[in-house]
């Protein structure tokens, strides 16, 4: 008997995913981590960390204690999400070129893995929450080695934005954008590496073909289909829409 997985990954065009359903879950899997990220990053972590106070931080964990491991957690579905995302876009992107898109996919997934072990950090500061200056450099490191793993999820943008301009699915203006984003990332990322006390968010500025992204993979990704026994994308919109 054969089984058939209809989960998305890596394999996830083989699998049988359609274009149109790999970009609809993608936008819903990228919609959201935004809202589980903003809730980790701003409101549980750094919400509950003052920098350079040991122990304040500790004293503010210690009391939102569960508001801290919602946080925790967040990231770690994130993190999950991010490989969706990876099988997904895979299954998009294939037909454009199989080879690059499997490289995108596998960048993405190794930033996920980078993102758990730096949740790891988190869970550290749990079970130090008596050390407050412990407490502090676990909280940290979850920070930098956070945004040093971005430095894989730039080369991801990087790609997947080559792929969207290349693509003749997808607004060429998208595909330069999520290039920008990706550069963004990683000016950022070799910042933090080769620059002490580098504080400079270029993303800030250059996050908006994300944004953009999402919108297109739920508004008009959704809408692509294949052509009967070609790996060319169609649309069901009209020529002018697209």
């Amino acid at each position: 008997m054969t089984v058939v997985d209809d989960t998305p990954g890596p394999n996830a065009r083989r699998a049988g995913w359609s274009m149109g359903r790999a970009s609809l879950v993608a936008g819903i899997a990228l919609l959201l981590m935004t809202l589980l990220a903003g809730f980790a990053n701003f409101v549980a972590i750094e919400g509950l960390t003052t920098p350079g106070d040991a122990a304040k931080t500790a004293r503010d964990i210690a009391g939102s204690e569960t508001m801290f491991r919602w946080g925790v957690a967040a990231f770690v579905l994130v993190a999950v999400l991010d490989v969706i995302v990876a099988g997904a876009l895979l299954a998009l992107f294939e037909p454009v070129d199989r080879r690059l898109s499997e490289l995108a996919a596998w960048f993405r997934i190794a930033y996920a893995a980078v993102l758990l072990v730096a949740a790891a950090q988190l869970v550290i500061a749990l079970d130090l929450l008596d050390d407050p200056g412990q407490v502090l450099r676990a909280v940290e490191s979850f920070t930098t080695i956070w945004h040093l793993g971005l430095l894989f999820f730039a080369c991801h943008l990087l790609l997947i934005g080559y792929l969207g301009y290349r693509s003749g699915f997808m607004p060429r203006v998208i595909g330069i954008l999520l290039v920008l984003a990706g550069l963004g990332y990683l000016g950022d990322g070799l910042g933090l590496l080769l620059v002490r006390n580098y504080s400079f968010n270029i993303a800030l500025f250059t996050f908006v073909g994300e944004v953009v992204l999402i919108f297109w993979l739920l508004i008009s990704g959704r809408r692509l289909t294949e052509r009967p026994g070609t790996g060319e994308a169609a649309s069901v919109m009209s020529p002018a829409v697209k």
